[in-house]
């Protein structure tokens, strides 16, 4: 379940705030590594959680800036994570001769594994309570004032602990939405290489029909290893491979970085969703999917440079409209309302307790509303940029950067302190195809949806397409040549007299247009972002007065633990076992698409045992990002990675509901099994058990 690449939009667009305070079920959370609750785990499933195993499981836990989660599971710095979170990584390494997306990759040797254009490694090293400094520094303020107070003093946390070390990244994290801030401390890794990969056609059996549903027969796992210094990066405290089949009953954890969830908004923040940003959101994912299928087939070609965007895209679009269609539910949106009424009901007895200047937050979120209905499109579009462009991400970030880096690092924007830079770098700096053809159909489609939804008398479609049409000005900017690292270099080395003088299309294009975007940036940070950092940080308060932390903070992308147990479900009077075998993958093959067989999968078939467990479902809480999380078992071992949720998880961004949503995750024993006898990669499959030590 990686989160969406379009997910942040969507995100600002009803910012999230605490207030509703649902009973927590059991197995219900996604739960902080310094508020784990060990206590009611281990009464509850006779487990032995203690600080030591938390300790370890932590320090083993990987998240890759891809928006993924994985683990490291080898002396040798080999991680553990899906396919489908390296597909990007295997796309960039690809040619039209060497199709690694399709058709997979195995390493046979340090030698031949392959370094990952853009991804890094982090693990998380320490957390540590910075609430009281990062509150001060707003005191007083409201609005932008407050949004740059606090970009100020979160800058200067991040910095005075990591510097510009580019071995480590610092990140001050908003959890409960104000009530805490937490600096989290990593160990960064920059040098990720590609070891295994099955390819999508096994990864991804069964394709979108099957897409988070069960039964699922999907090999969805890969492998990349950690380097420093062209060495791999020895990880001594990594989980124990344990490919033995699991037992249905048995409590299993998820160590992962979920992306983050809206379970604590107000009934008008999702009546925001609802009606504006969710339907926009998934109506351009669909029309923009038609583009690019029908560009898929053009060509071979085509169809190979759009895949790993179409995927994408295809994925964002059923988890949207998953979010929608809960959203819609009468009964979901009572619950919600009766959950809200009762907090309120609960700070209001709190009387005297609460702050002089507590007010009215509840009614400063819904005023905010307003704000977000009357901004977000021009906000989206505009600041937003458009979906899938390459060059146009490159022109924006190395005109911000040139401008911002001639200020203080304390005054700049997010994302571009001196802590950051080594990031930002990396980004602009790797080799990563860039393919025109591909650009321009991005490109076209938001700047014509642009001229739709705002028209073509809005200031914002003249400032972006001035007298040009969308088609005329796509091509035009598809000839950038901000495809090649070099020149991106040289741009970011050369400062704000090289953007200046550059007649990249692209450039001047960003250049153009960032005066604005930046004045949509500031309007929106003081008529939403910085009321409702106010007013959540008030609720919040409140709420630890009422009840301390005993309730798990919305999702961040930061590391996270769930627990649970295997087990399946039922639904309207069907019941859903927890496991699927090998066996019947090849039932459900049909010998077309989606689910045709790889041809290694058809030869190895008399060599597997086809009683082999493939995939498992859990009770485990999770959401996107979780992608790629180590499925572990009660001794702290590795019994397989998770990569997706059951169909009725997709609500899960708003609750949880213990008889219905589930994890599914691919077992270690189908991946020990696959190695061996389908890919021939026993190399990898010693490295596991410590038999093997990569040369």
């Amino acid at each position: 379940m990686k989160p969406s690449r379009f997910a942040t939009l969507l995100a600002s667009g009803a910012a999230s705030a605490l207030f509703a305070v649902p009973p927590v079920h059991a197995d219900e959370g996604m739960w902080t590594f310094d508020n784990f609750p060990a206590a009611k785990v281990n009464a509850e499933y006779g487990t032995d959680i203690n600080q030591a195993w938390l300790d370890h499981v932590r320090g083993a836990a990987v998240r890759l800036s891809v928006g993924c989660s994985a683990s490291t599971v080898s002396d040798y710095g080999l991680v553990l994570t899906n396919n489908h979170c390296v597909v990007g990584c295997a796309q960039n390494l690809s040619s039209s001769d060497d199709d690694y997306y399709t058709h997979g990759y195995t390493a046979n040797g340090l030698s031949e594994e392959r370094k990952c254009p853009g991804m890094n490694g982090e693990i998380l090293m320490s957390i540590s309570d910075v609430t009281n400094r990062v509150t001060a520094a707003g005191a007083g303020k409201s609005g932008s004032d407050l949004v740059k107070a606090r970009n100020a003093v979160t800058s200067r946390i991040e910095e005075e602990n990591c510097g510009d070390d580019p071995k480590w990244r610092c990140q001050v994290v908003n959890l409960y939405h104000g009530g805490q801030y937490k600096l989290y401390k990593y160990r960064r890794y920059s040098d990720v290489r590609l070891v295994f990969s099955p390819g999508v056609q096994t990864a991804f059996f069964g394709g979108d029909p099957d897409n988070f549903n069960f039964p699922r027969y999907d090999l969805d796992s890969a492998f990349v290893r950690l380097y420093e210094n062209g060495k791999p990066v020895a990880t001594p405290d990594h989980l124990v491979w344990n490919p033995a089949p699991p037992k249905a009953g048995e409590p299993v954890f998820v160590a992962g970085n979920p992306g983050g969830t809206d379970r604590q908004l107000t009934v008008s923040q999702l009546e925001t969703q609802r009606d504006l940003t969710l339907p926009i959101t998934a109506l351009q994912l669909s029309e923009l999917r038609g583009r690019l299928i029908r560009f898929s087939e053009e060509s071979a070609e085509h169809k190979r440079i759009a895949q790993d965007l179409l995927f994408g895209l295809q994925n964002s679009y059923k988890v949207y409209f998953g979010r929608l269609f809960a959203l819609k539910d009468e009964s979901f949106m009572a619950k919600k309302q009766a959950e809200q009424t009762a907090l309120r009901q609960k700070v209001a007895a709190l009387g005297p307790k609460l702050p002089k200047d507590f007010g009215t937050p509840w009614q400063t979120i819904d005023t905010a509303q307003s704000s977000v209905k009357a901004m977000y499109l021009p906000y989206r579009f505009v600041e937003g940029g458009p979906m899938g462009s390459e060059l146009f991400g490159y022109a924006r970030e190395l005109v911000r950067a040139a401008a911002e880096r001639e200020k203080p690092s304390a005054d700049r924007l997010p994302g571009y302190a001196d802590a950051d830079l080594p990031r930002l770098q990396k980004s602009l700096f790797d080799e990563v195809p860039v393919h025109a053809d591909l650009e321009e159909v991005t490109l076209e489609f938001w700047l014509s949806k642009a001229r739709e939804y705002l028209t073509a008398d809005s200031p914002e479609t003249k400032l972006l397409l001035g007298k040009e049409s969308p088609e005329s000005l796509a091509a035009r900017l598809a000839t950038s040549k901000l495809g090649d690292p070099a020149v991106r270099k040289a741009l970011y080395d050369g400062g704000m007299a090289a953007i200046k003088a550059s007649d990249d299309p692209m450039i001047q294009y960003a250049l153009r247009i960032d005066p604005e975007a930046r004045k949509l940036r500031s309007a929106w940070e003081e008529q939403v972002s910085g009321p409702l950092t106010t007013a959540s940080e008030k609720i919040a308060k409140a709420r630890f007065l009422a009840l301390g932390d005993s309730i798990y903070p919305d999702a961040t992308f930061t590391l996270r633990l769930s627990y649970g147990k295997i087990a399946g479900w039922t639904y309207r009077g069907t019941e859903v076992p927890p496991f699927t075998h090998f066996a019947g993958l090849y039932e459900r093959a049909t010998g077309h698409e989606p689910y045709k067989l790889d041809p290694r999968w058809i030869a190895a078939k008399d060599k597997l045992d086809l009683s082999t467990i493939f995939d498992i479902s859990t009770t485990n809480d999770i959401i996107g990002g979780n992608s790629g999380s180590p499925l572990i078992n009660a001794k702290g071992e590795a019994i397989g990675t998770v990569f997706d949720g059951n169909i009725h998880s997709l609500g899960g961004n708003y609750g949880y509901d213990a008889k219905l949503n589930r994890t599914v995750a691919v077992s270690a024993a189908a991946i020990n099994e696959a190695l061996r006898k389908v890919y021939g990669a026993d190399a990898i499959a010693d490295e596991l058990t410590g038999k093997h030590k990569p040369s």
